[in-house]
């Protein structure tokens, strides 16, 4: 391999952008996290709402993958996906879950966790219908997470999907939907000089929200 073990552990960039101290942040964690991702949007950084998010089975066996977010407020943070994927499996297992926004140019991270819950059906299938009618057909035609022969299955599925649906709306496919997870724990981190960065953390206690600063 061309990549030598001293050449990844020299990989480093020392953060000097910005501070994050405790009297600079809101004390509604959804306010401070509206105007990070508000910067982040500004700031025209590609696909903002671009998330990590991790999951875990009964046995405490971690996954992660990318997705995107699809809206927040005091509720919580919302995404769609195929209940019958892997993560769908998991969270119907296990509802307790994790999301990490990394905004590099920003030398921002914010860690969400919290627990799952299913959206609405109506909520559900009022999102499917307004997403291209490419990605409604994309998200019927797939079967998630389950193995397959090869690509072309999936395309000769979406041909005749969009035959079918060429001149009527695309029903939203009962195993597709949204969740929300409401969270217990959000952590805001600003990267600073010399790996000092700033951890703002706020933690759901009886209610109320705790700010606490932890170490780097």
């Amino acid at each position: 391999m061309e990549l030598t073990k001293e050449y990844i552990q020299n990989l480093r960039q020392d953060y000097r952008s910005a501070s994050l101290a405790e009297s600079d942040v809101d004390q509604n964690p959804f306010i401070q996290f509206e105007k990070w991702f508000k910067e982040a949007v500004n700031a025209r950084l590609f696909e903002p709402n671009v998330m990590t998010f991790a999951t875990a089975d009964l046995a405490g066996r971690p996954s992660a993958r990318i997705l995107l977010l699809k809206g927040f407020d005091e509720n919580g943070f919302v995404f769609f996906t195929n209940y019958d994927s892997k993560k769908g499996k998991e969270l119907a297992e296990n509802p307790q879950a994790a999301m990490v926004f990394f905004w590099g140019d920003l030398e921002r991270q914010v860690r969400i966790e919290g627990t799952i819950t299913k959206l609405d059906a109506e909520e559900s299938t009022a999102y499917f219908h307004s997403r291209p009618k490419g990605s409604q057909i994309g998200a019927t035609a797939s079967p998630q997470s389950s193995v397959i022969p090869n690509r072309e299955v999936l395309e000769d599925r979406v041909t005749v999907l969009t035959e079918e649906f060429s001149e009527k709306e695309v029903p939203r496919p009962t195993n597709w939907g949204g969740y929300r997870l409401k969270p217990d724990l959000i952590e805001f981190w600003q990267g600073r000089s010399s790996r000092l960065h700033d951890r703002i953390n706020y933690k759901a206690v009886d209610g109320a929200w705790i700010i606490n600063r932890l170490a780097p």
